[in-house]
Parts: structure tokens; C-alpha cells; sequence
């Protein structure tokens, strides 16, 4: 009997690589591709409309990341199966994105050799991680143990960084700062930062001229730019104040804010 046709939702904010992954999947005749979108929020949107079979979705986007568009997907159409191909290797974040019940994880450096095998392996009722982020490559679904290898890796591989950098003047500290919020929210992840009024204004200066959505980053709280001289304030109150961690309120609240949305929260 001839096999049935699977209809795909591909969602990436970069269109070469839609192109890319569109080509990939052509040379699947199963396999048709119903609609593309290019942030997590059409996703959802074209995911209740469409119902597709199969769902190829990036972490890093905009207005939405992928992992709550992924939860907001499941909701609205239960059945769709969801991969991820993101450029992100953290095993904590992939955890995170397998938990919302998707069944794959490529790492888009990979996804020319392993897309085609990870949708066929999700079809067939598996799950697929990338071997580049983890030693299971397809495992049963009926395998529980799929989450706890995912678990146990990321507890051997993820630590907490502390990291000194030191700018010439600046324009290098801003354009440090830049790459780091950039490259930070592109993963889905929260960074607070802590600047003079100087600083932020050049800060959101060049953040917009990059193309970078400010405002929704401010709504989503993936983004949150606190000011030194308040900072400051509330390191002298809470010197007069009892502490359990020893950290400003201030501070505080931003961390907790980003915290209780974000899986990982950087501060700069």
C-alpha cells in the first residue's frame, strides 16, 4: 500500500535555512510541506489552523521561543509531532525543549545528515537526539529512560560560568554587551544587565539597528537592563539589612523575574 503524505509545518526566523530544510524534505515524496513561519507565535497561530503532522521548529525565536510555542502547540493540536533543529547544544536546554513532549532534537550544524533520519525515526514512533549533543541517537518511546540519559548528560556537561572580560574603551564594552544579549535571547534564555544610563542608551541604539524585537524582549522578560547607580543604592541598604543570599533586592527580583520564565538567566 502506498504510504500516506505527512503534512510539515517548518518554523525558523532564517530563511535560507527554511530553504534548506524545504529542499531536504523534498527528497521525501512522503513528506509535504503545508506552510512555513518565521516566529513562534504564527507558529501556534497556523499550528491550531492546519493541524499539521509534523512540526520542524527552531528554539531561538522571536516573539515566542520555541520551547513555550512547543507547549502552546501541544495544546492546540495534541497529535502534531514535534522536532527541534536549533543551533543550540546546551543538554539542559534540550531536557527542557523534550519535556514540552517533542520527539526530536537536531543540531542544525548536523541537520544535513541527520534530518531525514530523525523524522523518519519520530514517524516510526522513536525519539531522535542529535548524537553531537548526546549519546542516544533514536531511542523507543516506550524507553523512559530517554529523559534521564538527557538529564544525567546535561548534569555532567552543564556548569555555572563566571567569566571576566575587559574592554578597551566603550564602544567595545557596548558592542561586548551587544553580542552577548544577542547571542543570549537567540537561544530562548533571560540576561540581566546592569549598566549606566550612558551605556543603556547605546545599548538599545545598536540592539535596534541590529534588527533585535526590544520591546518584546522587555515583555517577555528576556531581557531586563537595571541602572548601576540604583544598583549601587540597594547594595548599600542591604548591607543594613539581613540577606540570605547576601545579594541586593533589586537584583533580586530581576533574576527571580527572568528566573520564573527562562531556564537559564545570564547576568552581565
Amino acid at each position: 500500500m502506498e504510504k500516506p503524505t505527512l503534512r510539515v509545518l517548518i518554523v525558523d526566523d532564517y530563511e535560507p535555512f527554511r530553504r534548506f530544510m524545504a529542499t531536504t524534505l523534498q527528497t521525501n515524496a512522503q513528506l509535504r510541506i503545508v506552510k512555513e513561519a518565521c516566529d513562534g507565535a504564527e507558529a501556534v497561530q497556523l499550528t491550531e489552523e492546519l493541524q499539521p503532522d509534523l512540526i520542524l521548529l527552531d528554539i531561538g525565536l522571536p516573539i515566542l521561543n520555541g520551547i513555550e510555542a512547543a507547549r502552546r502547540i501541544r495544546e492546540v493540536s495534541p497529535t502534531s509531532k514535534i522536532v527541534f533543529v536549533t543551533a543550540n547544544r546546551s543538554p539542559d536546554i534540550a531536557e527542557e525543549a523534550l519535556k514540552t513532549g517533542a520527539r526530536g532534537y537536531v543540531v542544525k550544524s548536523n541537520a544535513g545528515s541527520e534530518l531525514l533520519s530523525a523524522i523518519e525515526a519520530v514517524l516510526c514512533g522513536k525519539h531522535f537526539v542529535s548524537p553531537a549533543l548526546n549519546d542516544c541517537n533514536s531511542i523507543d518511546t516506550t524507553d523512559r529512560a530517554l529523559h534521564e540519559k538527557v538529564v544525567a548528560r546535561s548534569r555532567l556537561q552543564s556548569v555555572d560560568r563566571h567569566e571576566l572580560r575587559l574592554y578597551a574603551d566603550d564602544t567595545a564594552f557596548v558592542d561586548g554587551i551587544v553580542k552577548s544579549i544577542e547571542a543570549t535571547l537567540e537561544h530562548g534564555n533571560a540576561i540581566v544587565v546592569i549598566v549606566t544610563e550612558w551605556h543603556r542608551a547605546n545599548l538599545l541604539q545598536k540592539l535596534r539597528a541590529d534588527g533585535v524585537d526590544i520591546d518584546s524582549a522587555f515583555e517577555q522578560r528576556l531581557l531586563i537592563l537595571l541602572d548601576v547607580d540604583l544598583s549601587i543604592i540597594a547594595v548599600d541598604a542591604a548591607t543594613d539589612q539581613d540577606s540570605s543570599a547576601g545579594m541586593p533586592h533589586i537584583m533580586v527580583e530581576a533574576l527571580q523575574s527572568a528566573k520564573d520564565w527562562h531556564r537559564h538567566v545570564a547576568v552581565g
